[in-house]
């Protein structure tokens, strides 16, 4: 029989992978990772084009420009049509790497919420099962040895000398040193979401004692199927 047991540890589990899993996705997909230098772009022209300063972005595999001979303003998109095309060899291990762990803690997510009905499997604890997935997601050190998330966003700075970054940040932009660039949303995104990951571990393992303690226990014990405790 399913027993559906609801607590606030669990509950706030649930919700921190699922939104960790959201927030490592929409990083990864958002061209908001470096901001170019401003810059000015006086053949934009025409009612509502705003026609001063701007500054470009530019993403994993992904770009923001002003595209002024169209008068439209700020175009997005991918400026890589194939992974091979992608700006830097350090970036296409960082997205290998992000995309395993994004893959890993969506996994989780769609698990976490499986446990509200089922919290093991095969006699294993669905929540430690989980909670170390999320803990390889993020990273393992172990001998100085990083995996996925943690190693992602190492190699990103070191592609910062490629010759796509240069035209976005200046001449003096080297592996670490981005120069006339600044570091946008999605960068401290994806630094967030790798932390908030190692809380998702952590709870993890309090989410199964509150599903499995005595109250718990006695709740079943009387025939209940959906089970909510504080």
């Amino acid at each position: 029989m399913c027993h559906v047991i609801v607590t606030c540890r669990s509950m706030l589990w649930t919700l921190l992978s699922i939104v960790v899993a959201f927030t490592e996705l929409i990083a990864f997909m958002s061209p908001d990772w470096l901001l170019g230098f401003p810059r000015s772009d006086s053949s934009v022209t025409g009612a509502g084009v705003d026609s001063g300063e701007y500054r470009p972005s530019l993403g994993l595999y992904s770009r923001c420009l002003r595209v002024g001979n169209r008068g439209v303003g700020v175009s997005c998109g991918p400026y890589a049509g194939t992974f091979g095309e992608v700006a830097s060899g350090f970036w296409k291990a960082a997205m290998l790497f992000l995309a395993a762990g994004t893959l890993v803690l969506g996994c989780v997510a769609c698990i976490s919420i499986f446990t509200l009905c089922f919290q093991s499997i095969l006699k294993k604890s669905l929540f430690n099962i989980c909670g170390l997935l999320q803990a390889i997601g993020a990273c393992i050190i172990d001998h100085e040895i990083c995996l996925l998330l943690m190693v992602g966003l190492m190699l990103y700075p070191a592609g910062w000398g490629s010759e796509k970054v240069i035209s976005y940040c200046g001449p003096d932009a080297s592996p670490f040193r981005p120069a006339l660039c600044s570091l946008g949303w999605a960068f401290y995104a994806a630094i967030g979401g790798t932390l908030a990951t190692f809380l998702c571990a952590v709870l993890s393992a309090q989410a199964e004692i509150a599903t499995s303690s005595d109250k718990v226990q006695e709740e079943i014990e009387e025939g209940k199927s959906l089970i909510c405790l504080l």
